[in-house]
């Protein structure tokens, strides 16, 4: 379930961008936002800790700075495949990156899980 509520966070958090045609990304229609939201987040979760592990050093060596670039790339590259979705480039990219994260982090708190609390030892 925490998957899917994810998937709907993205896929509202890529609608905004496209509504405000930020840094001129944007989709055609919901379908495109939905396939968005749903391939970003499997990108997220499976090949985004494989490169983190594969680029450790330069990770380490950056402080850290250098995850945000490997999420403009899995932004750009993975959107670029999905049909009604449009990324004009990189750099575009990283930014409506960095601006679905902190929608999806504003709403991973709006819509947090109750039941995570619970399991957490007092």
């Amino acid at each position: 379930m925490n998957f899917i509520v994810r998937v709907v966070v993205n896929a509202i958090a890529l609608g905004v961008l496209s509504y405000l045609h930020f840094q001129g990304i944007h989709a055609d229609g919901w379908v495109a936002l939905l396939v968005g939201g749903l391939v970003l987040g499997i990108a997220n979760a499976i090949i985004k800790p494989i490169l983190v592990v594969l680029s450790c050093p330069l990770v380490i060596l950056t402080l850290g700075l250098f995850t945000l670039l490997i999420n403009g790339a899995i932004f750009y590259w993975v959107l670029n495949f999905v049909p009604g979705f449009y990324v004009p480039g990189f750099w575009p990219a990283f930014w409506g990156a960095i601006v679905v994260s902190i929608i999806s982090w504003v709403a991973s708190l709006i819509f947090h899980d109750d039941r995570e609390s619970e399991r957490r030892p007092r």
